[in-house]
């Protein structure tokens, strides 16, 4: 067998060694679902009665990778790809080989274990987190660094959004800046890039966004028609569509190909606080100050369903990566799980004693992860609501939280005060999969900062999946 095509295995048996699978249970595949960034195939099976997935992580998949070969151990890593599964499996990686050939001059780093922090002393820091040793400072902006991103799944490049109303491109390796993005004309207050890592989109607080071009810095397109201040904006998983959210009440939905609108999503009577495609890219989840969350078909606009429950505030919302749960943050200070496809709320999440102000799932979708203005972060079960885990020790309310690409990372940032928190899972890996046991606690390593910041791990990532019968 080709070597490239171990190295396509090294996550999946890694996985395996520390307990993922046990084969003294029962497991059934129910079905493989296709990740296009990073390159990879993801697997849902029953356990026990329950839905659980994991990940077989193809980075070295190239065109000229011998599928055959590749599938055979892929077979010997993992049990639940039987052989009646082979074709199935061979046909989903021919696809990824396919879909990799458009993007030959990209190397996908997964292994990296960095993230970056945003902070009102104007700069950014680029960090390791298995050391918490400063990689690089990020100089240059003169007023507060308000939005960050990478250009996940690749990696090499971060762009920052700042109150001087510029955006700047930097590289990851040196800490060098690329390009400076002029021409906003207020605060710039959100960011991403497209899946692509060919452009990056900013949000202004001049109610306009833009696009803009990272190989020669030049502005691409301008898109206006918001009548009040962009404050999210994101692209979908084929990155021919974003969306932007606005204190107007609405979202709207454009073409980045051309710069047109395409549609604009009406029905919130108050503030978007967030806005985001699913997966495949069919539907749109916005959340609002008006308590709501609205669901909306993305080809035509048209609202298929309001999430209702909470008694303030929605201020965060996400899709797990393959887009069957949605879950949302409030200022009532819980959380709520609701099923992409019944609209139906699935459980409820009490225990914080203040506003939710973010919410994250894991990257297998059974865990959630709520930071607070209580001063916890909490880990939960995505589907029976079950509080695994309080993270303690903030002085302040935090801010940000999220997962790393594992699962094995949590990072939360608090605002007001010197310090972010990296927890360490790594010694309780597989009870974050399952249970937690009690009286396991995480161990924080703190990294200085600046007095307040804002979280983004390299792959905090998102997929493309396609079920296979």
């Amino acid at each position: 067998m080709r070597a490239g095509a171990f190295r396509c295995l090294a996550v999946s048996m890694t996985t395996k060694s520390v307990g993922w699978w046990f084969p003294c249970e029962r497991m059934k595949l129910k079905s493989l679902l296709l990740r296009y960034y990073p390159p990879g195939i993801m697997l849902e099976y029953e356990e026990s009665g329950q839905l659980k997935t994991k990940s077989i992580d193809l980075l070295d998949l190239h065109t000229s990778t011998d599928v055959n070969a590749l599938v055979e151990e892929i077979q010997k890593a993992e049990p639940l790809i039987t052989a009646s599964r082979a074709d199935q499996v061979k046909l989903l990686i021919q696809r990824l080989q396919n879909k990799l050939g458009q993007y030959s001059n990209h190397k996908f780093y997964l292994f990296k274990v960095i993230f970056i922090t945003g902070s009102y002393d104007r700069t950014c820091k680029l960090w390791d987190t298995a050391s918490g040793e400063e990689l690089h400072t990020l100089e240059g902006h003169r007023n507060v660094v308000y939005a960050i991103a990478f250009n996940n799944p690749y990696g090499d490049k971060i762009a920052t959004g700042s109150f001087d109303k510029t955006c700047k491109l930097w590289s990851v390796e040196t800490g060098t800046c690329y390009h400076t993005f002029r021409g906003h004309t207020a605060e710039i207050v959100c960011l991403s890039f497209n899946p692509q890592s060919t452009l990056v989109a900013t949000g202004s607080m001049d109610t306009t966004a833009k696009l803009w071009d990272i190989q020669n810095g030049e502005e691409v397109f301008t898109l206006t028609g918001h009548s009040a201040e962009i404050i999210s904006l994101s692209f979908n998983t084929s990155g021919n569509r974003i969306i932007t959210g606005s204190f107007d009440h609405t979202v709207t939905v454009w073409d980045a190909d051309t710069g047109r609108k395409v549609y604009t999503l009406i029905g919130h009577c108050a503030e978007i606080s967030s806005a985001l495609f699913n997966w495949d890219c069919s539907l749109i989840l916005t959340g609002s100050m008006d308590k709501t969350c609205m669901l909306w078909d993305a080809t035509n606009g048209k609202c298929v369903a309001t999430l209702t429950g909470h008694d303030d505030e929605i201020l965060d919302s996400c899709f797990d990566y393959t887009g069957k749960l949605i879950a949302t943050a409030s200022a009532d200070g819980t959380a709520r799980v609701f099923s992409a496809a019944t609209r139906k709320c699935i459980t409820k999440l009490e225990g914080h004693e203040g506003e939710i102000s973010k919410i994250s799932f894991n990257p297998q979708g059974n865990r959630l992860l709520t930071g607070s203005s209580d001063k916890t972060a909490r880990i939960w079960d995505a589907q029976t609501g079950q509080c695994f885990q309080v993270l303690e020790g903030h002085t302040d309310e935090i801010f940000s939280c999220a997962f790393n690409y594992k699962g094995d990372i949590i990072i939360t940032g608090r605002g007001e005060i010197n310090t972010i928190d990296l927890v360490f899972l790594s010694n309780w890996l597989l009870e974050l999969r399952s249970w937690i046991p009690k009286g396991d606690t995480p161990i924080p390593t703190r990294v200085p900062s600046s007095s307040w910041c804002l979280l983004c791990p390299l792959f905090h990532f998102s997929c493309i999946a396609e079920p296979q019968e």
